[in-house]
């Protein structure tokens, strides 16, 4: 008896894990989900590597002016 509350408490507690890692998680903006699905997908090698060689041929982005670097907009 003491066997099968072990398996079932086993068994609970592996649904609590899987129940827990599948809750949904709201984003208040797009952006906000954007950066969280990068954060969560690698890039494919051959795919950075072509992501790279077209960076390379855009301007650099124009320098921030000081009053923004100082109140951080």
């Amino acid at each position: 008896m003491k066997q099968q509350t072990k398996l079932s408490q086993k068994q609970e507690h592996i649904a609590e894990q899987q129940t827990q890692s599948q809750v949904a998680k709201e984003f208040s903006t797009a952006d906000e989900l954007f950066r969280f699905d990068a954060a969560q997908t690698t890039v494919p090698p051959e795919i950075a590597e072509r992501l790279k060689k077209s960076a390379a041929h855009l301007p650099p982005p124009p320098p921030q002016t000081w009053w923004k670097n100082l109140f951080g907009v």
